[in-house]
């Protein structure tokens, strides 16, 4: 995580316990650099048993401060003060006040005053530094090194040291340097949660197998931990590990400490852990709480959708659905996934206009998305209009990064039937779009030039455009190399309705020609694969 003008104050080291909603919580989730979720911990708990009113001010001050408040920060630090005149913390945030206007002699005398309350603590020689180093880290270079050395005096294994180091050197981009202050941090201190955060916050994208580690290091030791918990999840989720990542957040969303707007990704996650029954449980139970709660509502639907015990009640709960979107689309936002959930809920309701529409008002929103094109191609062959499906999946090539030989040969599939709905209506048409069907089987062969398939459109499309009289040979050159490619094939049951055709195909031209031998080896591989046809199998017999 990148930290321009950011800074971490640290809490004193004085030992607080893991009472779930007090200042602990709160505290912990700013010293993982996460503000705007400490300052919700921090005021819900605010006036609860356990809470340390001049601690929580403390903090709130420096939220203040990230969000460029400094009057409120003023008023807090104050009011922390007044609170508990014998915490030292709120003198630190006075005394940066005072940096941040410039005036660097007042500074000094709010932090010798909290160094006097002190009583040789570490991190708050540490909390002085961040001071400095938050409101300019050249100018006051000489600063921060004097109250680093006097932090390593009081205690060398102190964490604060090492995360600011740590900090520090993430903010130069030096990686591994970060990653092993945070780790050195972690091992001087088990209950130390935002070094393992913020270490595992270096790697959850790049190599989330590390911050998986680190981070159930760190439950171990504080399994109740609502931070941990969190981070742990979204790293099986960054991982693709998604039953692990829902069995984390369900744990998390269990905690006090948890955040409302959380829940909602708790079905999320159930949904990409194939749990639908659950997550579709746990979204019902939300919309009975909120029936308002669109996000329930959404992730409702995306879990009813793989259960078949719902098929009945799914056109309507995509209707309601589509209903609340259209209400307000700017609050009730869509992703691609539910376009296509609902588009294919009325293709199987046989509402295919519908569906159509759906995907239509999706690629108007975004236009790039290569899935919105092909689900289109898939509704228009649900409605028997290939001309469509052709060019909806040509939008789904241009979009998508690097298609293969299965888009190709799909799209050359779509094209070939486009040219035969369009044969007899409009010839200039059906010959475009037998164009289209070569152009991309040649694609599809340069991919994989064994395969029979791409040969085998050829003489398809050779026996379409064939006039009557040479219907019966026009594909016999491009059947019978497709046939030496598929037999050639350690796969040829797989592709056993194109072999048959082909067969069946060669054996009626040999007859033709009076080659009953010949025409009788084709029947016979046409009998291997279709082997119970007892009216195919009398009449090969019947050939003399």
């Amino acid at each position: 995580m990148k930290l321009k003008g950011i800074f971490t104050l640290f809490l004193a080291g004085a030992a607080l316990t893991s009472t779930a909603q007090t200042h602990v919580e709160g505290a912990e989730y700013f010293k993982a650099d996460q503000f705007e979720n400490a300052k919700d911990l921090l005021l819900r708990s605010l006036n609860n048993p356990g809470t340390d009113k001049a601690i929580t001010d403390y903090y709130l001050g420096l939220i203040a401060l990230q969000e460029n408040n400094e009057a409120d920060a003023r008023k807090y630090f104050s009011d922390g003060v007044a609170a508990n005149p014998e915490y030292a913390y709120n003198y630190v945030g006075e005394g940066l006040l005072l940096l941040r206007a410039d005036d660097l002699k007042g500074a000094e005398a709010k932090f010798k005053e909290a160094d006097k309350l002190s009583k040789k603590d570490p991190a708050l020689q540490i909390a002085v530094a961040r001071a400095y180093d938050t409101v300019d880290p050249v100018k006051y270079e000489k600063q921060i090194a004097k109250y680093v050395e006097k932090a390593r005096r009081f205690d060398m294994q102190d964490p604060a040291i090492y995360v600011f180091e740590g900090d520090q050197l993430r903010e130069k981009k030096d990686w591994g340097g970060a990653a092993a202050k945070y780790e050195m941090a972690a091992n001087y201190d088990k209950n130390a949660t935002e070094a393992y955060v913020k270490y595992a916050n270096l790697f959850t994208m790049v190599n989330p197998d590390y911050a998986i580690k680190m981070l159930s290091n760190l439950l171990a030791n504080t399994p109740d931990s609502a931070l941990g918990q969190r981070e742990l999840a979204n790293a099986y989720y960054n991982n693709k590990d998604f039953k692990s990542a829902a069995a984390e957040y369900g744990k998390y969303v269990q905690n006090p400490s948890h955040f409302k707007k959380d829940e909602d990704r708790y079905a999320f996650l159930l949904f990409y852990g194939n749990d639908y029954k659950k997550g579709y449980d746990y979204s019902t139970a939300l919309l009975k709480e909120n029936p308002s709660n669109f996000t329930a509502q959404r992730y409702q639907f995306m879990n009813a959708a793989q259960l078949p015990e719902m098929k009945d009640a799914l056109a309507g709960m995509a209707d309601k659905l589509y209903a609340a979107h259209v209400a307000n689309p700017a609050q009730n936002k869509f992703a691609p996934i539910d376009y296509i959930l609902i588009a294919q809920e009325y293709n199987t309701a046989d509402r295919p206009d519908e569906a159509q529409k759906i995907l239509e008002k999706a690629i108007q929103e975004d236009p790039k998305n290569p899935a919105f094109y092909k689900e289109l191609a898939m509704t228009y062959v649900e409605g028997n209009n290939l001309t469509k499906a052709t060019e909806a999946y040509e939008g789904y090539l241009a979009n998508s990064d690097e298609p293969g030989y299965n888009d190709f040969i799909q799209q050359a599939t779509f094209a070939f039937y486009a040219g035969v709905e369009n044969k007899t209506k409009d010839t200039a048409a059906a010959e475009k779009f037998y164009g289209i069907a070569k152009d991309y089987a040649s694609k599809a062969a340069a991919i994989l030039p064994d395969n029979y398939k791409p040969v085998k459109f050829d003489g398809d499309i050779a026996l379409q455009k064939a006039a009557e009289a040479d219907v019966a040979s026009a594909a016999v050159p491009y059947y019978q190399k497709a046939i030496d490619l598929l037999e050639a094939s350690p796969n040829r049951d797989r592709y056993a309705t194109d072999a048959k055709t082909m067969y069946n195909y060669m054996g009626n031209y040999y007859l033709d020609q009076k080659d009953v031998a010949k025409a009788k080896e084709y029947f016979v591989k046409y009998l291997q694969l279709d082997p119970n046809n007892e009216d195919y199998r009398k009449f090969v017999e019947s050939l003399k």
